[in-house]
């Protein structure tokens, strides 16, 4: 089994189709069909169900997919450490976040990297927390700033960031506008609420905090961006809750402290693979922010 092989077997999971990967790699598309019978050979079991439209992974593929993208990814640490030893940081640095993260200002913390070390290529990725943490474990991604999702594993570690309570949001005409300066969950039963997608931190936060008191709610709007959400709020079609610093996003909205959510806490870490596994340029980014050479990036 070689690398190569290993690479462009990811190629095809990842793009689902022959041809886009083989153009992506800047190989044949003869070529890489060969490297992955090659492959499938010397493993004894399809790696792709093939239909005319797209490729998709087998049981025996799926399984590969977890080793081959954590052996790219100790390879690819391998290459940038002996560059760092040898006083140069280059190569890759892949980073995941879920959108407005608490804890950290992603873009002046990231430009800061790159005025110190622009020879390093920055990859962004935008999801859901939990889909973050099962990236930086499977190696697709050098760290994350996520909410936490879990405790630390051999696989996962994580780094605090900061932690706040969450706020109700409404328009200034909704009725809880007029109500007492604190709401607890019981107080918001019935309402229509606007929220993230499941795998969003201040949804989980917001799911857990209302299950911890028994409170059952229904999201009728989900949304995956910030400022949609704050617009349906704004047009008074739900209410929200969110993370306290969301409030100075729209602050024409009337917001609420939340209270009697037991001990739910909206709180942020940096994910990263364990410490022999993180890249060079992962810990030069951490630097950089426990350092605060981004002082606004906090």
């Amino acid at each position: 089994m070689e690398l190569r092989q290993l690479r462009y077997f990811v190629a095809v999971a990842e793009d689902q189709h022959f041809t886009r990967a083989a153009e992506r790699l800047m190989v044949s598309q003869s070529a890489l069909s060969a490297s992955i019978r090659a492959l499938e050979r010397e493993l004894r079991a399809p790696l792709f169900v093939r239909t005319t439209r797209r490729v998709t992974l087998t049981e025996a593929g799926r399984a590969l997919m977890t080793q081959a993208e954590r052996i790219l990814a100790q390879v690819r640490s391998a290459h940038e450490a002996v560059a760092a030893v040898q006083g140069v940081l280059r190569g890759t640095l892949a980073l995941g976040t879920e959108q407005c993260i608490a804890g950290v200002h992603v873009a002046r913390l990231l430009a800061a990297f790159r005025r110190r070390h622009p020879d390093v290529e920055i990859r962004l990725r935008q999801t859901g927390s939990g889909d973050l943490a099962d990236q930086v474990a499977a190696g697709r991604l050098d760290l994350a700033f996520a909410y936490r999702t879990q405790a630390d594993t051999d696989q996962l570690r994580s780094l605090p960031l900061t932690d706040e309570p969450m706020t109700v949001l409404c328009h200034p005409g909704h009725r809880l506008a007029s109500a007492p300066a604190v709401l607890g969950p019981a107080d918001l039963a019935g309402e229509v609420f606007v929220d993230f997608h499941p795998d969003w931190g201040p949804r989980r936060t917001t799911d857990a905090a209302f299950a911890a008191v028994g409170v059952t709610r229904t999201v009728a709007l989900e949304v995956n961006d910030v400022h949609s959400l704050l617009d349906l709020v704004d047009e008074n079609l739900g209410i929200a809750v969110v993370p306290r610093h969301f409030r100075h996003k729209r602050p024409t909205l009337r917001a609420l402290p939340l209270k009697g959510a037991g001990d739910t806490a909206y709180e942020t870490v940096a994910l990263l693979p364990p410490e022999r596994a993180t890249s060079p340029a992962a810990r030069a980014l951490i630097a950089l922010l426990e350092a605060g050479a981004a002082d606004e990036a906090r």
